[in-house]
């Protein structure tokens, strides 16, 4: 059964060990890179939310939550009282067992418990040449806006 643990002194390490395929690692920050920046976030004031996404005792994942803009940063217009789905990934050991669906239902069940508050959507970008990705998010009723992070694609999901 996945659940979303949060990262602590006990599990740190062995979430930072976690990564993608080779071909994947343009698209996905590392574990490491991510809780840096969680940390720096967090320490602006701003909200990051790490968890490992465990089957059982095994870690397979892992994903970053944000809620409303990123302190100091050039954030997207949705980003303003929203949830970000900030960084999502499955250890290349795990993937094509279908746990990217079961963790994204995992993940937006929690977001959608509005842990910091009250939001109408759910953001997220990535890159255009992500097929898999997009094919994902998509079918979760992620949508384009128009927007962009830079060179990545945001899409949206209404939460209520």
């Amino acid at each position: 059964m996945l659940s979303l643990r949060k990262i602590d002194r006990q599990n740190i390490w062995e979430i930072i060990k976690l990564e993608v395929n080779e071909n994947q690692r343009g698209f996905v920050a590392t574990n490491t890179e991510s809780l840096l920046e969680a940390y720096t976030v967090v320490t602006s004031g701003g909200a990051a939310l790490p968890f490992g996404i465990y089957d059982g005792d095994i870690p397979v994942g892992f994903v970053m939550l944000g809620y409303d803009e990123l302190p100091g940063e050039d954030n997207p217009k949705i980003a303003k009282g929203n949830y970000s789905l900030w960084r999502f990934m499955i250890d290349k050991k795990y993937q094509g067992k279908g746990l990217g669906k079961q963790s994204m239902r995992l993940i937006l069940e929690y977001i959608r418990s509005f842990p910091c508050g009250s939001a109408e959507y759910c953001f997220l970008s990535y890159e255009p040449e992500n097929i898999a990705a997009k094919k994902l998010y998509n079918s979760f009723g992620f949508s384009e806006n128009g927007e962009t992070d830079g060179d990545e694609i945001i899409a949206v999901l209404p939460l209520k």
